[in-house]
């Protein structure tokens, strides 16, 4: 579905991605961990949009991502749940929901989305009309990701979800995750610093450090002593 081959993208001279490639086949779910600075992050924004590689190609289900804008991507079936939730807070939930729905595809099926978000996150459906910004941190990642799958997405992209959170509200942010791929239909790309979370959850690791991939495979390939030696060099 997802495929990147030499990715490189710098920032002021600095580079953040160094020739990454990576597959997510249809239906999996992908983890990308590594330490800070490692380039999880621009990675996303390069496959969403909002950065532009320098050289590489990004191509989904065949098509040149390259050549689409940010928000033609989102049409394509692509939704990006960035780190630190960004979601609009002077907004409704309801409102912000709707704003995540403005695809054509979400448009379509917005009742059954919108109950489909609701039955994974009740909480939101109590406080629809909440403005987003008084919501607790756990609630407002729970609206960041409803608002992705308001936009019926193909592939989600959720960007260090459970960052800023308790051991329990993280916790119930993977609950939602697991929910996610047990149901089928959907691809998830998931970037991650409780790295055993996001490993079990996973069929397949890559390993970022330094802009590049350093390791990749199936959870029991990534040996512990080699993702110490990728995070802290020992």
């Amino acid at each position: 579905m997802l495929r990147l081959e030499a990715v490189s993208v710098a920032y002021g001279g600095l580079r953040a991605l160094d020739g990454v490639s990576l597959d997510v086949a249809a239906g999996e779910l992908v983890a990308v961990v590594g330490p800070n600075g490692a380039g999880k992050s621009t990675l996303f924004r390069a496959i969403s949009g909002t950065v532009v590689p320098h050289a590489g190609r990004i191509a989904f289900d065949g098509a040149d991502l390259l050549a689409r804008p940010a928000h033609a991507r989102a049409h394509l079936g692509i939704a990006h749940v960035p780190e630190g939730r960004r979601v609009f807070p002077s907004l409704t939930v309801q409102e912000n929901l709707e704003m995540g729905g403005a695809t054509a595809a979400g448009r379509a099926a917005r009742a059954e989305l919108f109950a489909r978000i609701f039955a994974l996150f009740p909480i939101l459906a109590e406080r629809r009309g909440q403005a987003a910004g008084t919501l607790s941190g756990g609630q407002q990642q729970m609206l960041a990701i409803g608002r992705a799958l308001a936009s019926a997405p193909r592939l989600l992209l959720l960007d260090e979800p459970s960052m800023g959170l308790s051991p329990a509200m993280a916790e119930a942010i993977f609950d939602a995750v697991r929910a996610l791929r047990a149901e089928g239909g959907l691809t998830i790309l998931l970037v991650e610093q409780r790295v055993g979370d996001a490993l079990a959850a996973c069929d397949r690791g890559y390993v970022l450090e330094g802009g590049r991939v350093v390791l990749h495979g199936a959870p029991a390939e990534l040996a512990p002593e080699r993702l110490r030696h990728a995070y802290l060099g020992v």
